[in-house]
């Protein structure tokens, strides 16, 4: 009886852990504070550049045409204290920034378990997309509001970037070889996708885009397709968006 408390924290314990791990970490949302994160130390560090060399400028400028200027010897604990503070600031920042920016790879290189996941060939000029039930698209990627989503690329003749600005993803697709990334599209809307390493004389055309839409009308579209490839002897076709 006394070790019931014990019993249900642990249990309490372990649903919150469970919950935990459902929840889904955006990659986007991570690179966007990332991103903040840099662009604030750059500023700090750079404003506080520019105020020192400017005191330096005025309190060391020189006041006669002919004066010379001398340098004082430093004591060594000086000497010491110029060179390990400003390393150790820096250095500070620098770990500080490489661990986020570490974090937000592992979050790149785990996609959640509930994904729904989409075959990718690219090949000058287009983007080919194979859906779990065997429906293709060319060029417009349509995925369900709040779903993960995930892509395994190659491709049929060169390298190419698969890159989806909007969710801050970018990946290589190459023959030969299987890559991957993931996005978590939240929100319904279009989202512009291109070719982000210089493929060919007509790289520029290589552009798509991705189409979130509600889970329902996904759904709908989704089993609409399927039924349309089942009617069709079974033979890969393009959908429509």
């Amino acid at each position: 009886m006394r070790n019931r408390p014990i019993v249900a924290a642990a249990f309490a314990a372990m649903a919150s852990a469970a919950h935990a791990a459902d929840v889904i970490r955006d990659p986007a949302a991570g690179w966007d504070y990332l991103w903040y994160e840099v662009l604030v130390d750059i500023s700090i560090l750079g404003i506080a550049f520019a105020l020192i060399t400017a005191f330096f400028v005025i309190r060391y400028r020189r006041r006669a045409e002919n004066e010379v200027g001398k340098a004082g010897r430093l004591t060594a604990a000086a000497a010491v204290g110029w060179t390990v503070i400003p390393m150790f600031v820096f250095m500070a920042d620098d770990f500080f920034l490489a661990a986020n920016g570490w974090q937000l790879w592992n979050t790149y290189r785990q996609p959640p378990a509930n994904r729904i996941e989409i075959k990718l060939e690219s090949g000058m000029y287009s983007w080919d997309y194979t859906y779990p039930n065997g429906v293709q698209t060319q060029n417009v990627l349509k995925v369900p509001a709040g779903k993960p989503v995930l892509l395994r690329m190659t491709s049929r003749d060169t390298i190419h970037s698969h890159f989806i600005p909007d969710f801050r993803v970018k990946e290589d697709s190459m023959p030969g070889r299987v890559t991957y990334l993931w996005f978590y599209p939240q929100k319904p809307g279009e989202h512009i996708v291109t070719c982000a390493e210089y493929c060919g004389i007509m790289h520029s055309y290589m552009i798509g885009k991705v189409v979130v839409v509600p889970e329902a009308e996904f759904t709908a579209w989704y089993e609409q397709e399927e039924r349309k490839l089942a009617g069709g002897a079974g033979q890969p076709k393009k959908a429509g968006a």
